[in-house]
């Protein structure tokens, strides 16, 4: 049963171990952990993954030519050969050298194949929806509903891929395609015109509300390796960006969001993801920056509002890195058992 550095502050604080007992077992746990240390992401790691970027670009870039030149069919021959490939020294690093990172990263180069596969299939047979094609790659990735077949096939080829390769980093790519398909989908829900703003901001963030819940769900599962990550970033970026996406607005309505983001920040740490204070202070800066330019309206104070602004959250954020253990231990201490239940085991 995994246990963090905030239980054991909370067993101090409440009274169960002295803080004395408390440095000796971190201290202890601390030297323990360094026999066997868990992966770190270092410059290795860091290679792998920007390699394995720049190649999905440059297949990407590469597909693109060859449609242009070629037509579908060169596109679809093209992506299927690549994903072959790729697949195949994929496997073989993950299996016989038992090289999970560089081979989970081949693995997932080749998922990001299937979008580039069917949109050669779907020009080759004329498969293209009422919303009409969506024209070159050189177009936007999620302009109209024609892309639903592709972000479909993305999503059932990340599937497949997790089945057999437990990676997280394949679920970039399956939060990506979920992503657009929270827009895409609009067209096909409500019968409007593809470029409805409104409507895809409304769909937009019930679909990254249903993402953040799948998030929650996935991250008390899980044992090892993170899958929830992409999920959070995706189901954020959905969420509070349709909300923040709203034009005009009351004060109450402002004030309300303004609420919502102090809650990202509490989330936070109920949930221990990083991910929900970045967007939380972002909406919170986002408003005071509205506020003042209310109260400070053609001043030359605004520019130095703003700036206290600015150096308030940094302060902010100094604060909860130095307490961040003793804040969690307090909202832990005070938390409800049902809460509790629905923590994730690895938040901190």
């Amino acid at each position: 049963m995994p246990y963090s550095k905030t239980d054991l502050q909370a067993a101090s604080d409440a009274g169960i171990i002295s803080a004395g007992q408390l440095e000796t077992l971190l201290a202890f746990l601390q030297a323990r952990g360094t026999a066997s240390p868990s992966p770190k992401f270092d410059v290795v790691h860091m290679l792998w993954y920007a390699g394995a970027l720049i190649v999905i670009g440059a297949m990407g870039l590469f597909s693109t030519l060859a449609f242009s030149q070629m037509g579908g069919g060169a596109l679809t021959t093209t992506a299927l050969v690549y994903a072959v490939l790729f697949a195949s020294a994929g496997h073989y690093l993950w299996t016989a050298k038992n090289l999970r990172t560089p081979g989970g990263l081949l693995i997932a180069v080749a998922v990001s194949m299937a979008p580039l596969a069917v949109y050669g299939i779907q020009d080759t047979l004329g498969l293209w929806s009422q919303f009409g094609k969506p024209g070159t790659l050189h177009g936007p990735l999620w302009s109209k509903g024609s892309w639903l077949p592709m972000e479909l096939a993305t999503i059932a080829a990340s599937a497949l891929a997790l089945r057999f390769y437990r990676f997280p980093f394949i679920t970039f790519i399956m939060a990506g395609a979920l992503w657009c398909l929270s827009i895409d989908i609009v067209p096909w829900i409500t019968g409007s015109r593809p470029n409805d703003f409104e409507t895809a901001r409304i769909v937009s963030i019930w679909f990254g509300l249903a993402m953040l819940v799948t998030a929650v769900m996935v991250n008390t599962r899980q044992r090892s390796g993170d899958f929830a990550f992409w999920l959070y970033l995706f189901g954020m970026l959905a969420f509070w960006g349709g909300i923040s996406a709203t034009s005009g607005g009351t004060a109450l309505q402002k004030a309300l969001y303004c609420a919502m983001n102090v809650g990202f920040l509490f989330l936070a740490i109920f949930l221990g993801r990083r991910v929900f204070a970045v967007f939380g202070a972002l909406g919170i800066a986002m408003y005071l920056s509205d506020l003042a330019a209310a109260v400070f309206k053609d001043s030359l104070l605004f520019p130095f509002a703003l700036s206290l602004i600015g150096i308030a959250i940094i302060a902010f954020g100094l604060y909860y890195h130095r307490r961040q253990a003793a804040i969690a231990a307090w909202m832990d201490a005070r938390m409800p058992e049902m809460l509790k239940r629905l923590r994730p085991a690895n938040a901190a």
